[in-house]
């Protein structure tokens, strides 16, 4: 069995019920701009980087004074009308405590922007128990590249081989596989089972996984490591 030392969290969709609220903002801030975008389109692509959002769905490199103009946007809209009203999704405080006592060193690997991601830690209620993190600030590629996994697994101060990610979209599922890290999917943030081929479980939701800890993979993992 696989002796996992580090677990990589994704936070939107995973720890913090908040896909809907970030497809939101973006919905909000494409209007702001002049360009009509459907929500189901933003939607289906959040977890991918925002400068994936952008180029996607209309066309704008990152580095364009238009699509800086909308990040600014979209992200002043989410601090102020989103983050105040998101919250953890349930049991992921008591998730992140079982981790730590079976042993797990605990690596965010987020795409979220570093000004939104301490929030959003908050809102999840689990900021004191983070060691060490990453955000979209920390990589070149957002997802689903695996420049924000690799990122995560060198904080770790660990081998690929010796981590798992945790999260919720294909994105996290493909960046996970690139980086050559095993991947733990949950349903909570919109997708299923069929989205996320590459998982080697997947869970409703962090609370199912704690639920069923003792027979999923990361209980494997700290039996490894105590024997």
């Amino acid at each position: 069995m696989p002796g996992y030392k580090a677990i990589l969290l994704d936070v939107d969709g995973t720890l913090v019920d908040s896909n809907d609220a970030h497809a939101q903002a973006w919905v909000q801030a494409f209007q702001a701009h002049g360009r009509e975008v459907a929500f189901s389109e933003v939607r289906e692509r959040i977890g991918k980087g925002g400068d994936k959002v952008m180029l996607e769905l209309a066309g704008l490199e990152d580095d364009s004074s238009e699509a800086k103009a909308l990040e600014k946007t979209r992200s002043e809209t989410f601090a102020e009308t989103c983050l105040p009203k998101l919250k953890g999704f349930e049991k992921a405080r008591e998730l992140l405590q079982r981790l730590r006592s079976a042993g797990y060193k605990i690596v965010v690997a987020s795409s979220a922007k570093e000004k939104e991601l301490e929030p959003l830690l908050a809102a999840a209620g689990v900021a004191d128990l983070i060691e060490h993190q990453t955000s979209s600030d920390d990589a070149e590629n957002s997802k689903p590249d695996p420049d924000i996994v690799v990122a995560a697994v060198k904080q770790s101060g660990l081998g690929a081989d010796e981590v798992v990610m945790l999260g919720d979209t294909p994105y996290d599922d493909q960046a996970a596989s690139k980086a050559g890290v095993a991947f733990i999917g949950v349903r909570s943030g919109g997708w299923g089972d069929a989205d996320m081929p590459g998982a080697i479980a997947v869970y409703d939701d962090v609370a199912d996984l704690l639920r069923s800890f003792d027979s999923s993979p990361l209980r494997e993992a700290s039996e490894t490591r105590v024997s």
